[in-house]
């Protein structure tokens, strides 16, 4: 893996308007947009360049979503989109500077970048089709794969890491001293590990069977959408790995009560997470 060098101008010094970015030796060029400011982004030379885009917002249960969408003319189909319901915010575009991508290009981008959306299972997906994929020559399919990779990276620094796998910045999760375990009151029985935007508890991990009446409700709450979107089933199992924001949330959720995460988390040998954060300062 090489440095990267990035290049981020943002316009009238204001990073909630628009921003936009570049990376060394890439003829793409990424631009976050928030939905106030697509008027004025209509007025750059490159906004109409055929490209891709992800609408980004937050659900009733305030979990995030994204739309993921292409346009052979980018700026006209970001402004179609301030007639839908309000269901975004912010908006990122990838266009390529020399206006090289073809339709058969950004169909092949949307769809791939959907896919990795859904493998990732960070963000709802709001598309109501799956998007379909267009046949490229093999030269094409690695210029572009090329082209996911740098533009995965630039939004990922942009803050949205919706393709990005939750394992991918973890370190060694099958060993027994990078993973963290609950046994608790009420059946919890979990396992996890440290992410650097956060904590996974891994598939088939158990929460407690029921909560404590002196568990927040904010916390109740999100373990009943946890329930309730499935991503923990009817025995009160992980159906798959989940990221967390933060160890506290995690712990609070597997225990069914108020936790600290940092104690409550221990590796096999019953160090917690806040005695390795200590030893390594």
């Amino acid at each position: 893996m090489f440095n990267k060098t990035i290049q981020m101008f943002i316009f009238e010094g204001n990073p909630n308007g628009k921003i936009m970015c570049e990376l060394s030796n890439w003829n793409g060029r990424v631009y976050k947009i928030a939905r106030s400011e697509l008027n004025t982004f209509s007025n750059r030379n490159d906004a109409n360049n055929t490209g891709i885009y992800f609408l980004f917002g937050k659900n009733e249960s305030n979990k995030e979503t994204i739309y993921i969408g292409e346009a052979e003319r980018v700026s006209e189909r970001l402004k179609q989109h301030l007639n839908d319901t309000d269901y975004w915010n912010d908006c990122i575009a990838v266009i390529s500077k020399d206006n090289l991508l073809n339709k058969a290009h950004v169909k092949f981008l949307e769809h791939k970048f959907y896919k990795q959306a859904v493998e990732s299972g960070r963000f709802e997906i709001i598309n109501s089709t799956i998007p379909t994929l267009s046949s490229v020559s093999e030269y094409d399919e690695a210029m572009l794969e090329k082209f996911i990779s740098n533009a995965k990276l630039l939004v990922n620094t942009l803050g949205y890491k919706a393709f990005e796998s939750i394992s991918l910045n973890s370190n060694n999760t099958n060993s027994d001293t990078s993973l963290f375990h609950i046994n608790a009151a009420r059946g919890a029985n979990a396992t996890g590990y440290t992410v650097s935007d956060g904590f996974v508890v891994k598939k088939d991990s158990v929460i407690a069977e029921s909560t404590t009446p002196s568990m927040s409700d904010n916390l109740k709450r999100l373990r009943q959408n946890l329930i309730d979107d499935g991503i923990i089933d009817s025995l009160n199992k992980f159906t798959k790995d989940y990221i967390f924001t933060s160890p506290s949330l995690a712990a609070a959720v597997v225990m069914g009560r108020n936790a600290n995460g940092r104690t409550e988390w221990k590796t096999s040998d019953g160090v917690t997470i806040k005695q390795i954060e200590e030893s390594q300062n």
